[in-house]
């Protein structure tokens, strides 16, 4: 019996191992930290053997295979050994692949493959597609391919998940932008973390589709140097594309072997640039996969959109308060200032991953009255910006930065929450800041 042990008992973790003990693996989970009760409980029924708060290294050397969990770096002395040793350490998504025979949409990018993952899944769904949504993103991959496996597959795929594949191939890939992140785990250098977004279409062949966005210089100088086996499908707000999706008189159109659909930007439920182009690549998945034209429109002009990002809490006083706590990037932040077509107060701060704010000084000098900072350490917001912005406040809370606001904000303006930042000095996580965002608007 082959041995398969997992390092993470978080949701990839469990679900992987719910995977490996249905296909006859002998599984062990180990995780460092401590595993909650929720996953406790799934591991005890499924009897299923592990440990938390340590890593017993004979029993992990022992290994046939190892699963990491996307958190844990390749830099581990753990991990190291067990490369050492020649025992391969795999994703979740490489190890769930190989036990489906579903066809692979996957999708990557700095910014807006969580939008551009739940579209395209609403768009196939509701064209009557058996399809599944996983990744980084609701229940584990691993999890539905033992439980309720499906032909379709639409993933949202991180850098570190690609990072753990070796023969997972997306038979439909797309690559939203490249912006500089997460580089705390690439030695500081961006074009490792280039190299490792594009991991998405190494497997591809001529069969298959790689949709990507054609305004970004850096996705297109990499193409440029390095050949890509499948057939490229890009998109652009700015030139005329042949085969592929283009913006011509606000209307969105997408060309695939002569076959057209044309789309009015004025019918999509989300607004803002970057949205026309997360509608462009779901559109093109869509077209692709035979959807109907009138199918794909409906779902263009009835998705909500994903909660944090961009997300309309409520108007008082004429005022609106938008809830974009999923920016924990300056170019999310970009995006979010750049649909903002009001006078705007803006919440900013958190844990800074070297943040250069440059990009956003015409952005901020255009629409931004105030600044509001949300942080531990709110100093670099400040120096940034001290000459864009006569008003900048810092602040302790969420109730206390809202409050803020409230009192500087006037009618027809806009309160935008977009940190730019990580969310771990004051809060759990993004969605804690963005669910404690839209109580403290609603308690006003």
């Amino acid at each position: 019996m082959k041995k398969l042990v997992v390092l993470g008992g978080g949701e990839s973790g469990v679900g992987t191992a719910i995977l490996g003990k249905k296909e006859g693996f002998d599984v062990f989970v180990s995780d460092k930290g401590v595993i909650t009760e929720k996953y406790k409980e799934v591991l005890r029924n499924f009897e299923i053997e592990w440990e938390e708060q340590k890593h017993t290294e004979a029993k992990v050397l022992e290994a046939d295979v190892v699963m990491k969990s996307p958190g844990i770096p390749d830099t581990v002395a753990l991990v190291k050994r067990l490369r050492e040793r020649e025992i391969p350490v795999i994703s979740e998504i490489e190890f769930a692949a190989n036990h489906t025979s579903a066809m692979f949409i996957g999708i990557t990018g700095s910014n807006g493959k969580t939008t551009t993952t739940m579209l395209t899944h609403h768009i196939l769904k509701q064209g009557g597609l058996n399809v599944n949504m996983a990744g980084n993103i609701g229940d584990s991959f691993a999890k539905q391919v033992a439980e309720n496996d499906a032909p379709y597959y639409v993933l949202e795929l991180s850098s570190f998940q690609l990072d753990g594949i070796k023969d997972f191939v997306p038979h439909i890939a797309i690559l939203t932008n490249i912006t500089p992140d997460h580089l705390d785990r690439y030695d500081y250098k961006f074009e490792n973390y280039i190299a490792s977004k594009f991991r998405i279409v190494m497997n591809q062949n001529e069969d298959d589709y790689f949709i990507y966005d054609a305004d970004d210089e850096v996705i297109t100088q990499y193409i440029k140097k390095n050949p890509i086996r499948s057939r490229l499908l890009p998109f652009s707000l700015t030139k005329k594309i042949e085969n592929g999706a283009y913006l011509e008189d606000n209307n969105i159109k997408i060309i695939i072997d002569n076959n057209e659909i044309i789309m009015p930007t004025t019918d999509l439920s989300l607004k803002g640039n970057h949205n026309v182009k997360n509608a462009m690549a779901a559109a093109t998945v869509s077209q692709l996969l035979k959807i109907r034209k009138t199918t794909i429109r409906e779902c263009l002009e009835n998705f909500h959109g994903v909660e944090h990002r961009l997300e309309s809490v409520l108007k008082i006083n004429n005022v609106q308060y938008i809830n974009d706590s999923k920016a924990t990037n300056v170019n999310a932040t970009f995006y979010a200032l750049d649909a903002m077509k009001s006078a705007t107060v803006w919440i900013v701060g958190g844990v800074d991953k070297g943040n250069d704010y440059t990009e956003l000084f015409p952005l901020v000098n255009e629409k931004v009255k105030a600044i509001i900072c949300l942080g531990v350490d709110n100093s670099k917001i400040i120096n940034a910006f001290g000459n864009c912005v006569d008003n900048i406040v810092e602040t302790q809370s969420m109730k206390e930065a809202v409050n803020m606001a409230y009192k500087i904000a006037e009618r027809n303006e806009s309160v935008l929450l977009s940190p730019a930042c990580a969310s771990f000095d004051l809060f759990k996580n993004y969605e804690e800041r963005g669910r404690q965002f839209k109580e403290a608007v609603r308690e006003l």
